[in-house]
């Protein structure tokens, strides 16, 4: 028997911690349904999409909850009557979205409203509801989202798998057959002390020849078949074990990423094909490796030595299309080491950078 038909957990979620986490866990154990408002303001710099996405990642599966976002432009003003009635009108709206998702319109009002903070109190007066304070002095978790902002990776364990998977930084090196990417993210990942990322494409060539060979023992290389459908493959993989990576870390360095199979795409069906990662996500930083002055080795995969100068090309002109932020590593392996680290600290300093919110 739960004490509440229905609970309200409101907040900005800038990004959800372990103790966002509590507050939800203990509204949902005390109530038959539980609606999570996450509201942000458009001057901050996590989509309320992805906030949305990662607690309803961590609370999947809890009976009677519904996490829903929206957007909260007002000022914030305790008090003053007007600025307060902007956020409960915005705040009900919300509720009466719960409600007609659930298709009983008439359940959108509120028993309970669960909080961390004083200001909950004069919400739930205004809800007609009881307000539940949850852990005011943050004894049980010792966080709060002005922390995480400031340091993230100093409060890097008080995230969900999910948050962290989202807000990691991710290096990735891309390049041309033979021109030093697993060497360079290998090193690079070592010297950051943070995980390294295989790159996937090899390993389901290998699987593609040994599945060839089933059909006819004499097949080799050149006689493979490619499809789109290949490099979605290669795409999907490789997001999952990126994703797996940036789950564990606040930093990774990838061999390759979802967005380079399209590269590699192009190169083996002889045109581009964006729907074979269409949704890859941005990275804090890519590294194209340059093949100037790195002998071409032949290690009885690659075909490709004469195709290097235009694959490079191909690379380029692609990450300048999408904008994203990459530089061009060449020199010796100490110098592209050296300057790899650094446009890397520059890159992960930005990507933890945080626009303040509304205040």
């Amino acid at each position: 028997m739960t004490e509440f038909t229905h609970s309200l957990v409101l907040g900005k979620f800038y990004p959800p911690h372990a103790g966002h986490h509590h507050l939800v866990r203990t509204a949902a154990a005390r109530s038959e349904r539980v609606t999570v408002a996450v509201l942000a303001s458009s001057v901050e710099s996590i989509p309320v999409a992805s906030r949305v996405a990662w607690l309803r990642a961590e609370h999947a599966g809890t009976p009677g909850l519904v996490v829903l976002g929206d957007l909260d432009d007002h000022p914030v003003d305790f008090h003053s009557d007007p600025v307060w009635e902007l956020h409960m009108d915005l705040t009900r709206a919300v509720l009466a979205r719960r409600a007609i998702l659930d298709g009983d319109p008439a359940s959108a009002p509120v028993d309970a409203v669960f909080s961390s903070e004083h200001y909950g109190d004069e919400m739930a007066e205004r809800l007609g509801a009881r307000h539940v304070l949850v852990d005011l002095d943050r004894v049980a978790h010792p966080v709060s989202g002005t922390a995480v902002r400031a340091d993230p990776q100093a409060n890097w364990s008080h995230l969900a798998p999910a948050t962290r998977a989202g807000l990691c930084a991710r290096v990735v090196v891309v390049g041309a057959e033979s021109t030093g990417t697993t060497t360079l993210s290998r090193e690079l990942a070592a010297h950051l002390g943070t995980p390294w990322v295989p790159e996937y494409g090899r390993a389901h060539t290998e699987h593609k020849l040994a599945a060839a060979r089933a059909f006819d023992p004499g097949a080799d290389l050149d006689r493979l078949v490619w499809t789109v459908g290949d490099f979605q493959d290669v795409a999907a993989r490789q997001r999952e074990l990126v994703d797996r990576a940036a789950a564990t870390a606040p930093v990774v360095v990838c061999d390759n990423d979802p967005w380079a199979a399209t590269v590699w795409g192009h190169r083996y069906l002889g045109a581009p094909h964006p729907e074979i990662a269409p949704d890859a996500p941005e990275p804090a930083l890519y590294l194209l490796t340059d093949h100037e002055g790195v002998p071409f080795e032949q290690d009885g995969w690659r075909d490709g030595e004469h195709l290097r100068p235009w694959m490079t090309d191909l690379f380029r002109a692609g990450l300048v299309e999408r904008g994203v932020p990459w530089l061009e590593v060449t020199g010796s392996r100490a110098e592209r080491l050296r300057r790899a680290t650094a446009a890397v600290r520059e890159a992960v300093a930005r990507h933890f950078t945080f626009a303040a919110p509304l205040g």
